[in-house]
């Protein structure tokens, strides 16, 4: 219709008005005329918005080159987007590459992997930087500025033709990550045959630069005083995949590992049974050479216990120990599977979980108390629950099945991109429903275990979510919205810094003494403006005067005895009141309701101002903490509400007064007592004496 829709407002009359006071007909319509009123008040003090629009970089970083980061940047690719896939180690791969074979179809891991390896190598769209960590990142969604730090390969990729001279001649033996440490590599390197890109490394903390290396290169590829390099890239999204490390399981003493060679991890395990591992896949304890005839598995070796290691199931490990379980079967072994419980949720594992059974392995459900070593054996002690009696058994090797955790360097890049992480310290999700591969900051995107604990066919399915996010994302111009805050007055401002601290964006910083306020990392909080001391800040779109003419609207003409203003978050909790209403739920006509982004926005000033036109009561109803697209800023309202409620005793107005609650969307129909209960409340106080009011309006103008 060519209006601006700065200037439209709308009313609520039929979910919050007509439909919840059937029975008070006066009332309803007392209240009606009330919210017209605010709303005109408020449309006075308004002015014209333009959204703007912003181009976007059509290039992905994609950091880790495991099965996630391998699968998102193939598909990435295809949509014809430029993908820089970023990899810590000399190899993409990740830890699947380091499995003999996967569940539940016991597939030849590495035949299923080095396929798709060999095409991230070979696409015209991805750009391949392994062995190098991201050390910056700024910008805003939609055009990040990322510095990418190459740590010193000593190898130069573009002349290197893997040839392994350089391997051959090395003189020095140092452990081999890819093994677990169980076998040995040269400090010239590449960490296994099938390594892309096919490029040897050097390194430098076992390098002796004896020279050796250089001396036989065809090409004159080495270089000992490598001192790395930077690259800098500019992208317009981001995906995290950057996996998974295994829990210290040393740090737990009753099992030993680190201490008896016969205890070792599910990982050097699979190691161990890989014909390319570090003993050709024969089954002995690595450090002594026995051969082992007797092996007992411990699920949840620090998992679930909210005591000492994680709280949390890792998912796979019942798994994992039931694949490994059946492969050694097959081979004459001994099996024993101590378990809490087994979960197997997944198409075809409850068959495999079977499977296991029927191959003869014998499961011991209950908690393992101790490992002790007993000759060249070691002997397992713990709970058997079926028979209620302590049982131990004596075999030839430990496999601990300890939790998956995020990497230390995951927890940097997600402080570094400003990305929240969960209690268990894995990156915090949109929605773990409804968004489960974006991440709490636009243009940011995660798979794979970096968001939680999972399996591989899980992990490929929420890569291939992410790129196609990022599709979406990267498809268009954005859109930035104008409700942004801005600075009022510069000269006001005295550069305390308070704004920058309180923002849950990080969109504020200082320019010459002066914030300067990032509209694209600005999500239209407010939680800025009652931070500054000097009033120096405010809203387009929600500016304090449109909201001071609305509450002023809403109250002071009011015929209503008794008047409650409900300040409401907009989404979650508007939409519960919304479903109240449509469900004609019936609550007193005395409450009349303004929607908010986030009760964050509220200044002391705004709540003085509606007792002092005419409000007997107000109420808050916020969304829960980090729920919605303000979800941050929600936590800082409950604290400041806190604040609000003794501060208003200052002025002789009773701290009951003013009511705070968190409401959920499933909350809906509580929503009707908590209306109710808040009103018979104020209605036992009376209303806001006459005196009150008139100081109070003295003090807000």
């Amino acid at each position: 219709a060519g209006l601006n829709p700065a200037l439209l407002e709308m009313v609520n009359i039929r979910e919050q008005c007509s439909w919840v006071h059937k029975g008070d007909h006066e009332g309803a319509t007392l209240k009606a005329l009330d919210l017209i009123r605010g709303a005109v008040a408020r449309t006075r003090e308004s002015v014209p918005l333009e959204a703007r629009r912003m181009g976007v970089v059509p290039e992905v970083l994609v950091i880790g080159g495991g099965v996630a980061g391998i699968t998102s940047s193939l598909r990435l690719a295809e949509y014809g987007l430029k993908v820089h896939l970023v990899e810590k180690r000399p190899s993409i791969g990740g830890h699947m590459i380091q499995y003999p074979k996967v569940f539940p179809t016991l597939d030849c891991s590495q035949c299923i992997l080095t396929p798709k390896m060999a095409s991230v190598s070979q696409s015209r769209n991805i750009d391949l930087i392994t062995y190098a960590e991201v050390s910056e990142v700024t910008g805003v969604p939609g055009d990040f500025h990322v510095k990418v730090r190459l740590k010193p390969r000593g190898v130069d990729p573009e002349k290197c033709i893997g040839c392994g001279a350089c391997s051959r001649v090395c003189p020095v033996e140092a452990p081999s990550e890819h093994d677990m440490g169980l076998g040995t590599r040269k400090a010239a390197y590449i960490p296994f045959p099938q390594s892309v890109p096919s490029v040897y490394t050097i390194d430098f903390d076992a390098c002796t630069r004896c020279g050796k290396c250089a001396s036989v290169c065809p090409r004159g590829a080495i270089d000992l005083d490598d001192p790395g390099g930077e690259v800098d890239l500019n992208v317009g999204a981001i995906i995290l995949a950057t996996g998974f490390e295994l829990y210290d399981i040393g740090s737990l003493a009753q099992y030993g590992y680190g201490r008896y060679p016969n205890v070792i991890t599910s990982l050097e395990m699979e190691r161990i049974l890989d014909v390319n591992g570090p003993t050709q896949s024969r089954l002995i304890v690595p450090e002594t050479g026995r051969e082992v005839k007797s092996i007992a598995y411990v699920l949840c070796a620090g998992s679930r216990d909210t005591e000492v290691g994680k709280p949390y199931c890792s998912r796979v490990c019942c798994l994992y120990a039931l694949k490994q379980a059946q492969l050694l079967r097959d081979r004459g072994v001994d099996v024993w599977i101590h378990y809490i419980d087994i979960r197997a949720p997944g198409r075809r594992y409850e068959e495999f979980y079977r499977t296991t059974q029927e191959k003869g392995a014998m499961f011991v459900k209950g908690k393992v108390t101790e490992i002790v070593p007993e000759g060249e054996r070691v002997l397992v002690r713990g709970e058997d629950m079926m028979i209620n009696r302590m049982v131990e058994n004596a075999v030839d090797l430990v496999v601990l099945c300890p939790p998956l955790v995020t990497a230390e360097d995951t927890l940097k890049l997600a402080e570094m991109l400003r990305v929240p992480v969960d209690e268990d310290q894995f990156v915090l999700e949109r929605h773990p429903k409804l968004d489960p591969v974006a991440t709490k900051r636009d243009g940011v995107f995660a798979a794979g275990v970096v968001v939680g604990p999972k399996d591989i066919q899980t992990t490929t399915a929420e890569a291939e979510g992410a790129a196609m996010k990022v599709g979406n994302f990267l498809s268009s111009e954005r859109l930035i919205e104008p409700n942004k805050a801005f600075l009022v007055d510069p000269a006001l401002c005295d550069g305390c810094s308070e704004c920058l601290e309180v923002c849950p964006e990080s969109a504020i910083t200082l320019a010459e003494g002066k914030p300067v306020i990032n509209e694209v990392l600005c999500t239209g909080c407010g939680a800025c403006i009652p931070a500054c001391p000097r009033g120096a800040l405010d809203q387009q779109g929600l500016t304090d005067a449109q909201l001071k003419a609305q509450i002023r609207g809403v109250l002071e003409s009011s015929e209503a005895e008794i008047k409650i203003l409900a300040f409401v978050e907009r989404e979650v909790a508007y939409t519960a009141v919304d479903l109240a209403g449509l469900a004609r739920l019936s609550y007193p006509s005395s409450i009349r309701i303004i929607p908010l982004p986030s009760l964050s926005r509220l200044k002391l000033d705004h709540l003085l101002h509606a007792f002092a036109y005419g409000a007997d009561g107000v109420m808050l109803l916020e969304a829960p903490e980090h729920e919605g697209p303000y979800g941050a800023a929600h936590v800082i309202s409950e604290e400041r509400a806190d604040d609000y409620r003794w501060e208003l005793e200052d002025y002789d107005v009773d701290s009951v007064r003013l009511w705070f609650s968190r409401v959920y969307v499933p909350d809906w129909r509580k929503l009707e007592r908590v209306f109710r209960t808040f009103h018979n409340m104020i209605e036992d106080e009376g209303p806001l004496d006459d005196e009150t009011r008139e100081s109070l309006r003295e003090r807000v103008g």
